[in-house]
């Protein structure tokens, strides 16, 4: 995946070099989110439609080299826009279950990235597999905005966008591990792994969110 005949002659880095960078973009993240607590509500879907903006010129900008500066800026803003998220979970399961989703989450990325890791297993076949599933979840996202979905299609949802994210963690892991990044790639790098955990995130909170009645 990371080696491109227009990254020749590159430096190749590896997952010691991403892993640093990923707990940094996290850390903006959190310093947008405690921001978001000050934000007014009506700059929220701005920034949204600013978030979106900055991920669709990302895959435009991949060859000319997204930058740190458009890292941590996206991550600073994806975290002030993850606010009125975290409030909403935060008054419908209360903090305990919002910090007990948080460890999930953060158990299962890092095992998974770990395995990916050590093991240096070949997961690329999962490429397919994982665009399809993303097709389907956006697919699903368009049908509730028209047709609410069902307890039971809603419960499928989330446990498909958890396997999904589980899926790129592996799939994007395995490639750094095995393939390395060249250097100028390195933020996309942690783009992506950023975007992995966020969503895990977000879909592990959907299904506390269910279990407790609140996202029914």
């Amino acid at each position: 995946m990371y080696p491109n005949p227009s990254y020749q002659g590159s430096r190749i880095v590896g997952i010691n070099r991403v892993l640093p960078m990923f707990f940094l973009s996290l850390l903006f993240a959190v310093i947008g989110t405690i921001v978001g607590t000050q934000v007014p509500p009506a700059l929220f879907l701005p920034l949204v439609i600013i978030e979106i903006g900055m991920l669709v010129a990302a895959m435009f900008l991949r060859k000319r080299r997204v930058g740190y500066t458009f890292l941590y800026l996206f991550t600073f803003i994806s975290g002030i826009t993850f606010y009125p998220v975290l409030s909403h979970y935060l008054g419908s399961i209360g903090g305990d279950m919002v910090m007990a989703a948080f460890g999930v989450t953060t158990l299962a990325y890092g095992a998974t990235a770990l395995y990916a890791w050590k093991s240096k297993a070949d997961f690329s076949f999962l490429g397919g597999f994982l665009m399809v599933g993303v097709i389907a979840l956006l697919g699903m996202m368009l049908w509730n905005l028209f047709l609410p979905l069902g307890s039971t299609m809603y419960m499928l949802f989330t446990m498909l966008g958890i396997f999904i994210f589980i899926g790129f963690t592996l799939y994007d892991i395995s490639n750094i591990a095995r393939n390395g990044v060249p250097e100028e790639l390195v933020p996309m790098a942690v783009l992506g792994l950023y975007l992995n955990f966020i969503n895990l995130l977000l879909f592990v909170l959907r299904l506390f969110g269910i279990n407790l009645g609140s996202d029914d």
